[in-house]
């Protein structure tokens, strides 16, 4: 049970992050390890590469992942004055390790150096709006597969003794992608990774203000503490302008302070995961 807020205190006691038994925890682009054009938004969900090049779009998995867990993306744009698409695959290289700037591509600049495996996949997969996910099997086999195709192996030896983390290439024609998490199947059924953040369109001023005072003067302010087990993203997933300095009961830190009191006013929940966010009577008295 959360302890009741302090009258002289703006800070709410931290959590770490938490999901049922069917959650494989949250899953982003690293957001300290990218090609010099991209730019990533909605809570490190979205990559997007900027400027006029075909190259420059590297992007890792915020942390490792796991045999037969399925990265599925969204292919958000596309552009015609390019050939080639989207490269996936996988690395045991740590991005927090990895020295700025990055290779401007996965092939060959990685792919020739230990501990990187990738493949190109065809244009029709990367078309805008399409989906597709690629994982690696327990035997070191990476696959790919989609709405307009079926399974298919893309690349073979991934070194398994090792973490790996994804790692992809916004190449070419594909613009922009969203990662919209991973699943693995199982025995006992399907585990997901957190949810995406929810596409929230604020108004043009990107600022939300509650009608019910209570619930802004209980919005906590997340300490720079540098607590590991926290889910910590820059930039407010609602406006994607404002840092995020609000910490939810979940753990996730990723509202600002304008767009917070609306979020928990009007949904009552975590934009990343879900989690209920409810403020007790006690928790209301300030």
């Amino acid at each position: 049970m959360m302890t009741s807020i302090n009258r002289n205190s703006d800070v709410l006691p931290l959590q770490a992050h938490r999901c049922g038994w069917g959650c494989l925890g949250p899953l982003t682009f690293h957001n300290s390890a990218m090609g010099e054009r991209i730019h990533l938004s909605l809570g490190c969900h979205l990559a997007e590469r900027k400027g006029g090049t075909f190259k420059n779009g590297l992007v890792f998995s915020s942390r490792t992942v796991k045999p037969m867990e399925k990265i599925c993306l969204r292919v958000e744009e596309d552009v015609v004055n390019w050939h080639g698409a989207l490269r996936v695959g996988f690395t045991n290289v740590s991005p927090s390790s990895r020295s700025l700037p990055l290779p401007s591509m996965a092939m060959p600049d990685l792919t020739n150096t230990p501990g990187h495996w990738a493949a190109v996949l065809q244009e029709s997969l990367c078309i805008e709006g399409s989906e597709l996910e690629f994982w690696f099997s327990s035997k070191g086999k990476i696959y790919v597969s989609g709405r307009n195709c079926s399974k298919h192996k893309l690349v073979e030896g991934v070194d398994l003794s090792k973490p790996l983390w994804a790692m992809i290439d916004v190449y070419g024609k594909t613009r922009s992608i969203f990662l919209l998490g991973s699943k693995k199947d199982s025995w006992s059924g399907t585990k997901t990774s957190c949810l995406a953040p929810a596409r929230i369109t604020p108004p043009d001023d990107c600022k939300f203000y509650s009608s019910d005072s209570n619930i802004k003067e209980s919005i906590s302010l997340l300490k720079t503490d540098n607590q590991t087990d926290l889910f910590l993203v820059d930039c407010c997933v609602v406006c994607l302008g404002n840092q995020a300095r609000v910490a939810l009961p979940c753990g996730h830190r990723c509202l600002c302070i304008h767009c917070a009191p609306r979020v928990i006013h009007e949904f009552g929940s975590c934009p990343l995961c879900r989690y209920p966010v409810k403020l007790s009577p006690e928790e209301r008295t300030v």
